[in-house]
């Protein structure tokens, strides 16, 4: 190990369009660590054992597109040398809980000094705040809505440091056998590479690079992919427990964001990036309202689809002299 190593913590979400810049970055690294439990799946697809259209649908996977995608491109990584390693303690834990309750075990036969108890608890803590969220949505009014919101994000938030916490954890002994590792991570997991510097000091530096800055830049809509959900849940994450003055705003214009944001995975041959751009405008939407407003738009946009919210949040702004999709018209 030099004096010159160095571990680099991307933080990307999952879309087709991350997958070129990507792996063009783990190119330049020996190492890769993928956000996700340890499959031996995984390793059959990587050696080329298993066809990648098989991998994918063992998967169930959210985003299948981005999963065949990526998966072509570390197989090629692995082909020219580069580690290729699935570290994500958390979920490792979590899906050993499932097997265990699927066998016959019950949470009481959970040993309560061991980590798979600290997830389990972690997770049916999230679980019962986001039932509570989806209930409250669909019936209660707009304060008791907003309430669910905010329990739900500080839960989410204590959730997230957890898994954080371990991840680091993991990967600190592993990041020091290389002097050069790239660590996937989604953009909620910022705080990750304060953790890793924590545990590596010298002679490893640790940096978080955005791995769609130069699009996001270059598109000059917003500058950064953050919705307020998202940001509701970091200023908890960076400042647990302190009263947060913007909370309430952040948390009326995530109810409208959730609604009005397009969740399926997009291909357009005419637009590279249709999830940035379609996030970014999005995004700056949701600057433009208020409290108020979010108030006034609850009602009308809590049970409808997306295109429906975002046909009556459009008429709302336009209505008030303001921009709407696309931001840019």
């Amino acid at each position: 190990m030099t004096m010159l190593a160095r571990a680099t913590l991307v933080l990307a979400e999952h879309r087709p369009e991350t997958v070129s810049h990507a792996a063009a970055l783990m190119r330049d690294h020996e190492a890769v660590f993928l956000e996700e439990p340890p499959d031996a799946s995984f390793q059959q697809m990587l050696r080329g054992d298993l066809p990648v259209e098989d991998y994918v649908l063992t998967l169930d996977a959210e985003y299948p597109a981005f999963i065949h995608s990526m998966c072509l491109a570390l197989r090629e990584l692995s082909v020219m040398g580069i580690s290729i390693c699935q570290v994500e303690p958390y979920l490792e834990h979590l899906v050993a809980i499932h097997e265990f309750f699927s066998s016959g075990g019950s949470p009481e036969k959970l040993d309560p000094h061991q980590p798979q108890y600290e997830v389990y608890i972690s997770e049916k803590q999230a679980t019962a705040a986001l039932l509570d969220f989806y209930k409250t949505a669909t019936a209660g009014s707009f304060e008791e809505t907003l309430q669910s919101v905010k329990r739900f994000a500080r839960v989410d938030s204590r959730r997230f440091l957890l898994r954080d916490r371990m991840r680091a954890k993991a990967l600190a002994p592993m990041i020091r056998r290389f002097n050069k590792s790239y660590i996937e991570a989604g953009q909620i997991h910022y705080l990750l590479w304060r953790m890793l510097r924590q545990d590596l000091r010298d002679p490893v530096t640790v940096r978080p690079h955005f791995l769609m800055a130069g699009v996001v830049k270059s598109l000059s809509i917003s500058p950064h992919l953050y919705g307020p959900g998202d940001t509701l849940t970091l200023r908890y994450i960076f400042r647990p427990g302190l009263p947060d003055p913007m909370e309430d705003l952040l948390a009326a214009r995530a109810l409208i964001y959730n609604k009005v944001i397009r969740k399926d995975e997009m291909t357009d041959g005419n637009e590279p990036y249709p999830h940035i751009r379609d996030e970014l405008q999005v995004i700056e939407v949701m600057k433009q309202l208020t409290l108020k407003n979010c108030a006034e738009l609850f009602p009308l946009v809590r049970k409808a689809t997306t295109d429906e919210a975002r046909a009556v949040v459009a008429h709302s702004l336009r209505s008030a002299g303001k921009k709407a999709f696309p931001y840019t018209e």
